[in-house]
């Protein structure tokens, strides 16, 4: 539950914070003469509305198990995942577009001063991108960690944005488009960053097999139960912040049905106190022979 509680708040903060970055950097792009920065606030907007899905991801994988899902609602967390993906894809292209179409179009050089902004405005996004991308480990969220790719997406961005308007500054006239061509190959980034968040949600849904430190884990702590002398098929699968574990354990033939019941239930409460994040553990008790 606590780490639900951080999950959430971390996704408040990142709302707040590209909501203030948004503002500024549009009121900066606008009167800095900057088409970059304009572009580098819609990445902003849309990773408000990103992080708004996370958020109600979250709050629905919270829910607990029922009727017609036994397993909880946590696959919800890589499903909300996509559309943040989808969300970054729909900014690159849009910065992309822009990008182009400012390309093509005469304008002004960008003010000196929007350097200054831009240098702050990185310096905050790698601060936050720290921020959310700890709270992600902590908390084992899939979703969470697409955010914290959206900071530093954004990041990047305002890197790119931040080398252009430096070329333009400095070179002066026929180079006032550098600060859209840095914009250009930042889209170009964020897309390959949507792969980078896409494809471990991917695993999570089609319950592809990504933790060995964890099934490592399990069966160390296995055997240290009385009675277990050996495990042997471990499969695991993440829903949301938790896993679900199928383990067959390898106890004496000789023994009675209730004694291996009772070390199943040993075992598996062993389990959950020792890997909190385990929710459903099923053991399978197999005879040694």
């Amino acid at each position: 539950m606590k780490s639900k509680c951080t999950a959430v708040q971390t996704i408040y903060f990142s709302i707040i914070s590209n909501a203030v970055l948004a503002l500024i950097k549009g009121l900066a792009g606008f009167f800095g003469n900057s088409y970059a920065l304009i572009a580098d606030a819609i990445e902003s907007i849309t990773d408000i509305f990103s992080s708004i899905l996370v958020l109600f991801g979250l709050k629905y994988a919270k829910r607990p198990a029922d009727k017609n899902h036994p397993y909880g609602h946590g696959k919800a967390e890589p499903l909300i995942t996509f559309l943040v993906v989808a969300f970054l894809i729909t900014s690159a292209v849009v910065i992309a577009y822009e990008s182009i179409k400012n390309i093509q179009t005469p304008h002004k050089v960008p003010e000196p001063w929007t350097l200054i902004v831009i240098g702050a405005i990185i310096l905050w996004k790698e601060i936050s991108f720290r921020i959310v991308i700890n709270k992600s480990k902590e908390t084992d969220s899939t979703s969470l960690k697409a955010d914290a790719w959206h900071h530093r997406s954004d990041e990047i961005t305002s890197v790119m944005v931040f080398i252009g308007i430096s070329i333009a500054l400095l070179f002066g006239k026929g180079y006032e488009t550098a600060d859209d061509w840095a914009a250009l190959f930042a889209a170009a980034f964020i897309l390959y960053n949507s792969y980078l968040i896409f494809r471990p949600a991917l695993g999570e849904i089609m319950d592809e097999h990504l933790y060995d430190d964890l099934l490592k884990e399990i069966r160390e702590e296995a055997i240290k139960v009385k009675g277990v002398i050996e495990t042997e098929k471990c499969f695991i699968r993440k829903a949301g912040m938790k896993y679900h574990v199928d383990l067959h354990a390898v106890v004496d033939g000789k023994i009675s049905v209730k004694e291996g019941h009772d070390i199943s239930h040993q075992l598996k409460d062993h389990l959950k106190n020792k890997i909190p994040n385990l929710e459903h553990i099923l053991i399978h008790i197999e005879p040694d022979v």
